[in-house]
This record gives C-alpha cells, sequence and structure tokens, in this order.
C-alpha cells in the first residue's frame, strides 16, 4: 500500500497508464523512462540521449556565399519574392534536414498471473524522491514496484517485491519495434542486452537488462530474463552509445556489474541523496484546497479545468518543472531537447531536435532563478561545439568572423540553414541568443573565473559574427539581412506577403543585449591593457548605438520589423519583438513606460486575435504580464496553460508533447514572486490576488543572492536575501517601504538611510544575510 497522507509534491493515479502522456517520466540525464504501471504487462519505455539517427554531415551550401550580397539586394528593393526564392536556392544546407532524436526501446514484463482484478491500486511519482512507484493489492497478495534513474550508478533501476514471499514470478525482455538490432546474453549473471546502429555513420547503442532476485531463481531463455518464484528482484538497465564510447556493450556491462554489486539500497539510497540535494532547494506553498488535495492528479486537473480554486496544482507544476530540468539535464548529459530526454518515437514531431528561436532557450529559463545552475551546464557544453562548427558557418556562408547558429541544432551540433520552411529557417541569430545563457549564467553566480574562461569567448565570437554581418540601412542604422521574425509572415502595402526580411525587431533587441552583455563584461574583466580587446569594445560600442530601437507602430503596439508592416497573422504563436521584455531588459515598466504599454498593446492584439495557442506560447505570455507587473493577467494565463495545454501526467502540449511548457511555466511562476533585472530585486512584483497568503523559499536572483519570502493578506509579511558572493542590492518592494535588519537585529547603515523608501540599497558580505520587513507608513 502506497502512503498518499500527503501528496504535495506528488503525482499519482489510480489506474495504469493507458498512453504514452499517461505514463510517469523518470530520468538522470543520460537515460530517461517513461513508466506505464501496468498490472499483468509492465511497460517501461527507455531513453538515451545521444541515440539519434544518422552521422555528422557536411551541408554548406556551395553557392552560399556568392548569393549572399545579391540577396540582400533584392532584399532592399523589395522584391520579396525574387530575394526568398534565391535564399531558398543558395542558403539552405544540402541536404536539407537533421535526423532524429529515437526512442531507445521498451522493457517489458510479463507477470504470471490468472487474476487481473486489483484493488488498492496506485502509482505515483514522488517529487522529492524522483521515484516513480507502483503498488496494488492481487489475489490477497501486496505487490509494490519502484523505478528510480540514478545519475550517480549511471542506471535504470526497478525493485519488485510482493508481500509474500516467492509470490514474484515474470518475464523481462528489450524491444526495439520496428528495428531490432542483435539480441546478446550472459548467462551466469541472468543479463539480456540488445546493440544495433541508427543509421549509416550513426551512433552504435546498446541497451542492456540485468535482474538479481532474492529466494526463487532466475535465468536467461532466449532473450527473455526469466524470473520464478522469488521474494524480492532488482532489475537494473545500462545504456550507451559510440557518442560517447567506443564499446557500448562493454560499457553497459561494466555498469551493471557495478550496480548488481552495490546493490539497490545503497543506489537508493544515493540517488534520493544526489537529486534531492538539488530539487530540496527550493519549496513552495500558495495555499491548499483540501478536496483538490484529495484527488487524483488526474481528477484534480479535471476540476480545475472546471473552474476549481487550486493554487496548490500550480505550485504542484512549478515543482514537476524543476523536477522535470534535473531529470532530462544533468553535468555530461545532452541539453533537453524538444521533448526532453523523453520520446517514444522513432520519428518524432520536429525531429525532437533542438530548436534555437526560443524552444531550446525556454527549456533552460528556471535553471537560474529555480536554484538549478548546474542543469544549466549541458546547454554550455553543447555551445562549445556551436561555436566550432559555427564558425565555419559564419565564414562560409556569411564571410563573417565569429560563430553564427540558425533555428535548429541537433546531436552534432550543426549550424548550417536547417529545412525549407521560410519562415523560420534563414534566421542566424540562434548562436548570439543562446550565447546570452552563459551570460546569465555568470549574473546569477557572479563566478569571474567563469566568465573570463567559458562565457565571454563564446559572447565575443557571437558578437564578432553580428558585427560583421549587421548592414547600413537606408537610415543609417545597422540591421540584419537576410533574416526573419521567427515564425510570422509581413504583409505589403500592394498585398505581397514575405517572411524573409531585413531588420526584425527581435535581432535588434538580441543584439542590444549581446552587445550589452560584453561591454560589461569587458568592463569587469578589466581588459584595458589588451589592445585587442580595447579595439573590439569600441567597435561593440559603436555598433550598439546604432541598432534600431524599439518602436511603436500604428496599432499602438511595439514594431515586429524594423518598418511598420501588416501581420498576415495577428494572433500568431511567437511574439518576438516582445524580446525585448522579456527574457531581455531592455524594457521596463518603470523604465521605458510608453514602451511598455506598447508592449501590453501588443500582447493584447495577440490574445485577441487567437494568440496563445501552444504550450509554450502560452508560457511565454505569462512572463510578459509578470514583466510588466501585472499578477491578475499573469495567473489567468499561467491557469489557463494548465486548462488547455497539459496532458494527464502534466507535460506540456504544443500539441503535440512538447516540454517546453513545463519549463517556461516554472519560470514563470517564479518570474511573478521575484524579479531581478536591470539592477534591482523585486520582491512579489506580480502577486495575484488569489494567492493572498503563501511562501516560497530558495529562488535565486541575479547578482549571487538566494531569496525567501512569506506574504501574508496578499502582502509582503517577510523576505531574507542572502549573498554568496557579497556585493551590493538594490531591492523593491512597491506594496510598502522595507526595512532591513541583520539576523542579530541590527539594522544595516544604509537600510536605516532609506527606510521610508520602496527601495533599500544594500552592500553584503559573502555569506551574510539582511531580513527585509514591510514599513507601513
Amino acid at each position: 500500500m502506497l502512503d498518499l497522507s500527503t501528496t504535495r509534491n506528488r503525482l499519482w493515479y489510480t489506474k495504469p497508464a493507458r498512453e504514452w502522456v499517461e505514463a510517469l517520466p523518470i530520468g538522470s540525464g543520460k537515460l530517461g523512462a517513461m513508466v506505464f504501471g501496468g498490472v499483468l504487462e509492465e511497460r517501461i519505455q527507455l531513453n538515451e540521449d545521444s541515440l539519434w539517427y544518422g552521422g555528422p554531415m557536411e551541408r554548406a551550401n556551395p553557392e552560399a556565399g556568392k548569393a549572399l550580397a545579391e540577396i540582400r539586394g533584392l532584399l532592399f528593393e523589395g522584391k520579396l519574392d525574387e530575394a526568398e526564392r534565391k535564399a531558398r536556392l543558395s542558403l539552405t544546407s544540402t541536404p536539407k534536414h537533421i535526423a532524429p532524436y529515437q526512442t531507445l526501446g521498451d522493457l517489458k514484463l510479463s507477470f504470471h498471473s490468472t487474476i487481473s482484478e486489483t484493488s488498492e491500486y496506485a502509482r505515483e511519482l514522488d517529487l522529492d524522491q524522483g521515484i516513480v512507484t507502483v503498488g496494488y493489492e492481487l489475489d490477497g497478495r501486496d505487490y509494490r514496484r519502484e523505478v528510480l534513474a540514478s545519475h550517480v550508478d549511471g542506471v535504470i533501476a526497478i525493485r519488485l517485491t510482493a508481500g509474500t514471499p516467492g509470490a514474484l514470478t515474470f518475464d523481462a525482455n528489450l524491444i526495439r519495434r520496428p528495428f531490432e538490432g542483435e539480441a546478446g546474453r550472459l548467462e551466469q549473471v541472468p543479463t539480456v542486452y540488445m546493440t544495433g546502429q541508427c543509421g549509416p555513420d550513426g551512433v552504435r547503442y546498446c541497451m542492456a537488462a540485468r535482474v538479481v532476485v532474492e529466494g526463487g531463481e532466475a535465468c536467461v531463455i532466449g532473450d527473455f530474463l526469466s524470473v520464478k518464484g522469488a521474494d524480492a528482484a532488482t532489475l537494473y538497465i545500462a545504456a550507451a552509445t559510440t557518442f560517447r564510447c567506443k564499446d557500448p556493450v562493454g560499457t553497459c556491462i561494466n555498469v551493471l556489474d557495478a550496480a548488481a554489486s552495490k546493490g539497490y539500497k545503497d543506489i537508493r539510497r544515493d540517488h534520493i541523496r544526489d537529486y534531492s540535494e538539488l530539487f530540496g532547494r527550493v519549496s513552495l506553498e500558495l495555499g491548499a484546497e483540501e478536496e483538490a488535495e484529495r484527488l487524483p492528479t488526474n481528477e484534480r486537473l479535471a476540476r480545475f479545468r472546471e473552474g476549481g480554486a487550486d493554487p496548490g496544482l500550480l505550485a504542484l507544476f512549478f515543482q514537476y518543472g524543476r523536477y522535470l530540468l534535473i531529470a532530462s539535464s544533468r553535468r555530461g548529459s545532452l541539453p533537453a531537447n524538444l521533448q526532453g530526454v523523453w520520446n517514444d518515437s522513432h520519428t518524432p514531431p520536429w525531429e525532437s531536435d533542438y530548436h534555437l528561436n526560443i524552444n531550446l532557450q525556454m527549456n533552460y529559463w528556471p535553471a537560474e532563478s529555480c536554484n538549478l545552475a548546474e542543469c544549466h551546464e549541458p546547454v554550455f557544453d553543447l555551445l562549445d561545439r556551436l561555436r566550432e562548427r559555427g564558425s565555419v558557418t559564419a565564414k562560409e556562408v556569411y564571410g563573417a568572423r565569429g560563430f553564427t547558429a540558425h533555428h535548429a541544432t541537433d546531436l552534432w551540433a550543426e549550424t548550417n540553414v536547417i529545412g525549407l520552411y521560410m519562415p523560420a529557417v534563414i534566421w542566424p541569430m540562434g548562436g548570439a541568443w543562446l550565447a546570452l545563457h552563459l551570460w546569465e549564467h555568470y549574473r546569477y553566480n557572479m563566478d569571474e573565473t567563469f566568465l573570463r574562461e567559458r562565457a565571454y569567448p563564446t559572447l565575443k565570437e557571437a558578437a564578432l559574427f553580428l558585427l560583421d554581418f549587421l548592414v547600413e540601412d537606408d537610415s543609417g542604422r545597422l540591421v540584419t539581412a537576410p533574416s526573419l521574425s521567427p515564425e510570422n509572415t509581413y504583409r505589403l502595402p500592394n498585398g505581397q506577403t514575405g517572411r524573409l526580411c531585413v531588420g526584425p525587431s527581435m535581432d535588434s533587441q538580441i543584439a542590444h543585449a549581446l552587445f550589452t552583455a560584453c561591454l560589461e563584461a569587458i568592463d569587469v574583466l578589466n581588459f584595458s591593457g589588451d589592445t585587442r580587446e580595447r579595439d573590439f569594445r569600441s567597435e561593440v560600442a559603436d555598433a550598439i548605438v546604432r541598432l534600431p530601437k524599439p518602436a511603436i507602430g500604428r496599432a499602438g503596439g511595439l514594431m515586429e520589423w524594423s518598418e511598420d508592416y501588416e501581420e498576415v497573422e495577428p494572433g500568431h504563436r511567437h511574439i518576438s519583438h516582445l524580446f525585448a521584455l522579456h527574457p531581455g531588459e531592455q524594457i521596463t515598466p518603470r523604465g521605458e513606460p510608453e514602451m511598455a504599454a506598447a508592449a501590453r498593446t501588443t500582447l493584447e492584439r495577440r490574445l485577441a486575435n487567437g494568440g496563445g495557442h501552444t504550450g509554450w506560447s502560452r508560457a511565454w505570455i505569462v512572463e510578459f504580464w509578470a514583466r510588466l507587473g501585472d499578477g491578475e493577467a499573469a495567473l489567468q494565463h499561467l491557469s489557463a496553460l494548465l486548462s488547455k495545454s497539459v496532458h494527464p501526467n502534466l507535460f506540456g502540449d504544443h500539441p503535440p508533447f512538447q516540454i517546453d511548457a513545463n519549463f517556461g511555466g516554472t519560470a514563470a511562476l517564479a518570474e511573478m514572486l521575484l524579479q531581478s533585472h536591470r539592477g534591482e530585486i523585486l520582491l512579489l512584483p506580480a502577486l495575484p490576488q488569489a494567492w493572498p497568503d503563501g511562501r516560497i523559499s530558495g529562488l535565486r536572483g541575479r547578482g549571487g543572492c538566494v531569496v525567501d519570502l512569506e506574504w501574508s493578506g496578499g502582502a509582503l509579511a517577510r523576505a531574507v536575501l542572502r549573498s554568496e558572493k557579497g556585493g551590493s542590492y538594490v531591492i523593491r518592494y512597491e506594496g510598502a517601504g522595507l526595512a532591513a535588519r541583520t539576523e542579530d537585529g541590527f539594522e544595516p547603515e544604509l537600510a536605516v538611510a532609506a527606510r521610508a523608501s520602496r527601495e533599500l540599497r544594500l552592500t553584503l558580505s559573502a555569506g551574510e544575510s539582511v531580513i527585509l520587513l514591510p514599513a507601513y507608513g
């Protein structure tokens, strides 16, 4: 029997999953699995993060460098059709499309029983421990199954027990239909494995399973593991590909040997210790609805969709997003792709690739603010490889220094123009946007060694590309060309429509953020004696003032392009021209109120025309409203995300399943409670009335700090700010003035001077904490 006395950080259900989007996910970064919880037959669908079809390819179009000037000329002349045709022929890669991320296969368990009716069935995912558990009573016997993915030991472990000695009899086998490879077996230590290759030049893989029994007997029959009359049994699953090792079979066997020797008890203990150190950093309470808390997650979701209040479900969704990031992105793994690490198809939607025109970036929006900075590291590893390949693309396609990447990439860090979908593919800003994640990592942890050795070199290379790629328009501004506003279409006064364009607003905003980061990084790193860095700084400083600034169009919203074009689809899912509001910080309500008002008009117009119809787009909309300080609108759209765009297992829905909605929604909720951009820390900037009382601990702010918040009656009750590296902080709370005291009761000198203000300026030493209290009247 499972203990369901508390369900705060648990997803739970009273029936096995019938569909993949009802199954429960586990993951260790490199390995992932979906647990269905069947009684007589259990399916555990498996993934390994480097199992992509095909190998690296040279894709550069030999016509690209020769055609660039002509394409630009056609765009400036307004000959859109000719420009797009020339770009399609000359810039798109040869061949056109990248290959997909694929399922590893399934582990199938078949249990021997003449009875199929169960009682007391429950399956759950415990977010506090990172373990899926299935329990039920069958024929008067209690059965229990635990499944975990251990980052420490590199295995998926499945522990099966029964309340009656000798009650476990089952068979297990590995399948990868319809692309099964060669089967292998080790009889002395009951092990089966499957090997194969993912297409010509693709990775070779191995997945292997071993069983260890207590009581009864276990053996290999054909390619089955067969267990008879056991008291308990533990299955260990390992997987590897030649992306990381030369001998996947030998690697898997070694991992299984070590796991079997260590034993499930110690593997479980070390898994919980490793996982909970990350997950346990942040806790959240938004209020509880007792009736809702008692319901299984699918029934709870249905109640919420019918209008039932349930702030606890939003808190669960927040923590679930943090869980999914830990499970799909760990040190040494690949980044979370469009489906994290979970995919049951050989031909998944959009190849389950890395989309760089928002989706991969959104996956990592919660990494820093939600205290999972280590989970960000796979992005930096990918950037190292993108930078290497992207320098070739920058030179061959654009004749530019630095590096570039376009709208999508894959296992092999492809940087060329991929695909033929013209509204998306010829967009050379993917590398620049992704490079800003390095800058964000620095801003949150203030590690100058990381900035100097890891972040700044990539930021500089991304900026060098833009310095060479930008061209002067008729107004003397520096604009990108050719490019586009992902993945939108505009209409000229003569009725002609186009996607390819000169100077889309998002490009200028990304360039502004990147150039700003470079200038600030150079000042931090003090390159005053380096002539080359001084010259580079001058180049950036000269260019940044010539970028087009955000502008207001005739409809009252921000212009999406450098010209005030008409939108063909006013409710488009991408809202790229609000990058300056989020994740950028070029526009803030206090700093640029007129532009912030225009951003609000843009949002309202998008929504009035059907915007927010995909899960990830809705999550971005919540971020926008949070940055505008509108807690009611933010909550409305966060609620809409759960009402319209999640599956029964709370996976985000594009549709189909796409995980960025989970990560974007988690980051957005955090943004409602704490913001830390433009040199200020904002406490409860978008708190909705429906959350009158609550608390959150462990959120991180830029400047190297951790913040805990408590509020009551819709107002701040208490906050604690802990400085990790030491520094100066500007703290704002719009609800009242702020007072500050140290843990021993003293008020910092600067806090006393500013006590009546809604803004406090404090300087703290590394490790020092300050308590922040409202000072009304």
